[in-house]
């Protein structure tokens, strides 16, 4: 009786649970990538501000303490941090007008204040990378989720040229094809870096470089 209440539940939701189950990988995905950035925030003892999600339309920006954010990981929209000189911004999940489209991962030079409730993507001319983030693991769509990152990674070179913008890409699953293509952007800077989410190593440096820029 359980198993079939099971597969009628399942016929009902149909896509939208396909949806709902894609939106909370994504979500496991920023998690990480954030738990790590905000790691090597407190190893280089850099201070900090972030964003959570609920404050976000009143830019309601907090001090940040390392380990309440790291549990708090998956509600935090933005970080914000100054470093040699630098006030750098990093969100997610926003839509970008130049390239009418939502980006994963988004940095642009800027503090607190002029990030301005998400309006701060009306000034094309702060921004310095944006990225991709899959967060599915399962090998047979890992194809598809890199030509779809690909094709927007793509879109947002052309939208930004000639101005020069940095662009990234880090899945859970990389196959042996996709990784040859990979490398091959690495080489000629089409692409900017490339990590696995999965590898600790490639998540630090992707960190790492994240925070130099």
């Amino acid at each position: 009786m359980q198993k079939e209440l099971t597969y009628r539940f399942l016929l009902i939701k149909g896509d939208s649970l396909g949806g709902s189950m894609r939106n909370y990988v994504g979500e496991l995905a920023q998690m990480k990538l954030v738990r790590k950035l905000l790691s090597l925030l407190a190893i280089r003892e850099i201070p900090y501000y972030v964003l959570s999600k609920q404050q976000k339309k009143n830019n309601g920006w907090t001090s940040g303490s390392y380990e309440a954010d790291f549990t708090a990981a998956s509600e935090i929209a933005a970080i914000q941090w100054s470093h040699d000189g630098k006030n750098r911004l990093l969100f997610f999940n926003t839509k970008i007008p130049l390239v009418n489209n939502n980006v994963d991962i988004c940095l642009f030079d800027g503090d607190c204040l002029s990030f301005d409730s998400g309006r701060i993507v009306n000034h094309p001319q702060k921004a310095l990378m944006f990225g991709e983030l899959k967060g599915g693991i399962d090998p047979a769509g890992a194809d598809e989720h890199w030509k779809t990152g690909n094709s927007a990674l793509s879109r947002i070179r052309s939208a930004f040229r000639p101005a020069p913008v940095c662009t990234s890409f880090i899945a859970a699953a990389i196959e042996a094809k996709m990784a040859t293509e990979i490398w091959d952007q690495l080489s000629d800077s089409t692409l900017s870096f490339a990590a696995n989410l999965t590898d600790d190593g490639q998540l630090t440096s992707y960190c790492a470089w994240t925070l130099s820029l």
